[in-house]
């Protein structure tokens, strides 16, 4: 007689047969230390979605904001206790492994760069509307450098801005994430370009395209006579008064760098508010603003990357196992461009 028991076909536990991958996981707020690399379950894409196998993703100023929890009115969006979302990482690029039923415009295999949500991980859906395909040339982590910090140079410049051709732009904090494609993207706007920035990164810069630099540790924008069409400062550590002495007397001042700013959340919302309010008074504007994600900018910054108008400038790749010191070296705030996080071989391209 037949043994059922033996005969029973053995028990399948779901959980344990659903894909799995390594991500970078924050449960709590901190220190950097507070990331952890976990065995967690692959993500699948929702209908307009695309599922990308991560090759790189990059670091920005709103990684460790998130990860540290500050300022402290952001927990009102991302958890007050702990992270709602314990993903972490935004600009990513990759290759297409799956796509959504309702996705039209890429398939697998295809390679992207772009925005999503948990890019530091083995993988990670985006929505088919925010990426873009990547340029043959540019190598994943090039790719993965773009996104926001490019989409905050082209939307400043372009958009707040106006910059025309033959006008005096000064970039202050030239050699960062987004300094380092402001001064390539005001290039190709046809300004003349001043570049500020630290004694180090002043070959930097001019390289990338910078006429004139300015290092700030041997002197002061606001006092060397100089005068200026567009400003678009990525620091903020100038007073308005001074900013107004040199800009033109129907110029843009484009302030983008709240989010990197140190101090506390209501001593920048009081200072933006009180600029915001005294510039009403002023034949001069003032600009404070945050990019928006946008396709046909993604599309842009494609061809200006395929042409050779723009390249990326990377500071450091770290492993996904190093995402825990590649945000330190980020609050560090002395990267000169992009920190980019190598998910797979760097030169598997």
């Amino acid at each position: 007689m037949a043994n059922p028991i033996a005969e029973r076909p053995p028990r399948i536990n779901a959980e344990a047969a659903a894909p799995r991958m390594k991500a970078s996981i924050c449960t709590a707020y901190g220190s950097p230390d507070a990331v952890q690399i976990q065995d967690v379950e692959k993500p699948a894409p929702k209908d307009d979605e695309v599922l990308i196998e991560v090759r790189a993703a990059s670091l920005n100023p709103a990684d460790w904001h998130r990860k540290r929890g500050k300022p402290r009115l952001v927990r009102l969006i991302t958890g007050l206790r702990k992270p709602k979302d314990a993903r972490i990482g935004s600009d990513v690029a990759g290759e297409i492994e799956t796509v959504g039923r309702n996705v039209s415009e890429f398939k697998p295999g295809d390679q992207v760069f772009g925005s999503c949500h948990g890019a530091f991980a083995e993988y990670a859906c985006a929505l088919e509307s925010a990426v873009a395909r990547k340029p043959e040339n540019v190598t994943f982590e090039q790719a993965a450098a773009v996104p926001i910090a490019a989409y905050t140079a082209l939307q400043g410049l372009r958009d707040k801005g106006k910059v025309q051709p033959a006008q005096k732009v000064l970039i202050h904090g030239a050699s960062g994430g987004v300094g380092t494609f402001a001064v390539q993207i005001a290039k190709w706007l046809g300004a003349e370009v001043t570049a500020v920035c630290s004694t180090r990164n002043v070959d930097l810069v001019r390289s990338i395209g910078a006429d004139r630099v300015v290092d700030y540790t041997q002197r002061d924008f606001t006092k060397d006579g100089q005068r200026y069409d567009v400003i678009f400062d990525l620091v903020g550590n100038h007073s308005l008064t001074a900013i107004r002495g040199v800009l033109n007397r129907e110029g843009i001042y484009i302030g983008a760098g709240i989010l990197g700013s140190s101090g506390s959340l209501i001593d920048m919302l009081t200072g933006m508010i009180a600029t915001l309010v005294r510039s009403r008074f002023m034949s001069q504007q003032v600009v404070i603003f945050m990019a928006k994600r946008r396709k046909e900018d993604l599309l842009l910054l494609h061809e200006l990357l395929k042409t050779g108008k723009v390249t990326p400038v990377i500071d450091k790749c770290y492993s996904l196992s190093q995402v825990p010191e590649a945000i330190r070296h980020l609050e560090g705030k002395h990267a000169r461009g992009k920190i980019v996080i190598a998910v797979a071989d760097p030169h598997n391209n």
